[in-house]
């Protein structure tokens, strides 16, 4: 049966199995029969300049948008240029923006261009405001002042930065990686526009698609049956959950958590991105608490509890504490073996 006229799929349907009496979803010639995307005909680009009226850095801005080396939704080139491929709530788009004797020069393609040129200020942090982070402790103050350019972005997309961090939940970050990576290329389309061939951009799959990915293709990317049900059942309240990105981030989280499987680590890691969130820190992480321990009190024991005490003079502004410290280099010394990768054909 043709996936276009397909009936929206129950669970364990959208994890590839059909109930009883049922054919599976199709497969020909070995690949599943999900709708794969096509290279979209180059359009003109839109343009826009932007002069910010703060230092900007580019690269430390923008740099949480990028899922490991090879992102195939966001890559950067040697003339400094950022190029990111998202899907907007008008459709799939590709920008590139640099920066340029301090003015933001940006290009954009395909139908969120219009969009993604709209949202440029707010993603490369208009709307945050660092004059209200004090720094209270001389690692921070130092850092502050040797990052002026640093803004907390805000991207006003939640499943672009939620279905990642899903990923990221109990494996290690090359484990998380390499399946957005595999599925993205995948089940994703290739992104409209004029960027060059080497950097292979594709949107990420739309909701839908998502629901679709049988689970053999889950298996083969890695991910294990509770992370792959999160995300299918985020992805069939994708419009509730896009709604998000203009709360305040203590509502947006509690959207998202309603969820099973979106627990507090995994919202305030997308509401961070998604909603520009100063002081959602995370918790819930294997190596945080250690990192702000050795930093603030010299303690890499420190649990979450810790953490939090040691960042609660900067309440309202702890996401941005915590960036500072990772940005200070003032990090432990490994002493324990790393997250152990898990190889889920052998559960």
């Amino acid at each position: 049966m043709s996936s276009r006229f397909a009936p929206r799929p129950t669970l364990p349907q959208a994890l590839g199995f059909a109930r009883a009496g049922e054919a599976p979803i199709t497969v020909r010639g070995g690949e599943t029969a999900i709708p794969r995307g096509v290279p979209r005909r180059t359009t003109a680009a839109r343009t826009r300049t932007w002069t910010p009226p703060y230092p900007l850095n580019l690269g430390l801005t923008v740099g949480p948008l990028r899922r490991g080396p090879a992102d195939p939704t966001f890559r950067t080139t040697p003339d400094g240029s950022a190029w990111r491929a998202s899907r907007t709530p008008q459709g799939p788009g590709t920008i590139r923006v640099a920066v340029r004797s301090g003015t933001v020069e940006a290009e954009a393609w395909g139908e969120g261009a219009d969009w993604l040129l709209d949202q440029l200020p707010q993603l490369l942090g208009d709307a945050d405001d660092p004059a209200a982070f004090t720094p209270r402790h001389r690692l921070l103050a130092a850092t502050a002042h040797r990052r002026p350019g640093l803004r907390l972005i805000r991207t006003g997309l939640v499943l672009e930065s939620l279905i990642p961090s899903i990923l990221e939940q109990k494996v290690t970050t090359d484990e998380a990686y390499r399946a957005w990576r595999l599925l993205v290329r995948k089940f994703g389309e290739p992104a409209p526009g004029a960027a060059p061939a080497q950097l292979r951009l594709h949107v990420m799959p739309d909701p839908r698609t998502w629901t679709l990915i049988p689970s053999w293709e889950w298996h083969k990317a890695g991910v294990d049956d509770k992370r792959a049900s999160t995300i299918l059942r985020a992805a069939r309240v994708a419009a509730r959950l896009e709604e998000a990105a203009a709360m305040d981030p203590l509502r947006a989280r509690a959207r998202l958590e309603l969820i099973p499987g979106i627990g507090p680590w995994t919202s305030a890691e997308t509401v961070q991105r998604s909603n520009g969130a100063p002081d959602e820190v995370t918790v819930g992480d294997l190596h945080l608490p250690g990192i702000v321990g050795h930093a603030l009190a010299g303690d890499r024991t420190a649990d979450d509890e810790e953490m939090l005490r040691l960042l609660a003079p900067y309440e309202g502004q702890r996401h941005r504490a915590a960036r500072l410290i990772l940005l200070s280099g003032r990090t432990p010394a490994r002493r324990t073996p790393k997250m152990p990768k898990t190889d889920i054909a052998l559960l």
